[in-house]
């Protein structure tokens, strides 16, 4: 027995925040700009992702700016623990 195929035709892919974001801001710009042509307006809003706070990666910069940060702090402890092992030392 030959086993149903199952059909995808009903299932709808979850869009990805990039999609979202031009099928939001492509009609804003198209409205502010009427002149600019489908390709230009698609470019205005491919720039206005790379600065969007909707964008991923724009969140992942923030986060890499964070991890310096926790990095200095851990130095500032190693030097700590450092400071303190050489006074024990001393003593």
């Amino acid at each position: 027995m030959a086993k149903d195929k199952v059909t995808k035709k009903n299932q709808v892919k979850k869009m990805s925040p990039y999609n979202k974001f031009i099928k939001e801001e492509l009609p804003k710009i198209k409205s502010e700009n009427p002149g600019l042509s489908h390709k230009e307006a698609f470019k205005k809003a491919a720039q206005q992702w790379a600065t969007s706070p909707e964008n991923p990666k724009n969140n992942e910069g923030k986060k890499a700016e964070e991890e310096p940060k926790k990095a200095d702090d851990s130095k500032k402890d190693a030097e700590k623990t450092d400071a303190e092992s050489k006074e024990e030392a001393a003593k």
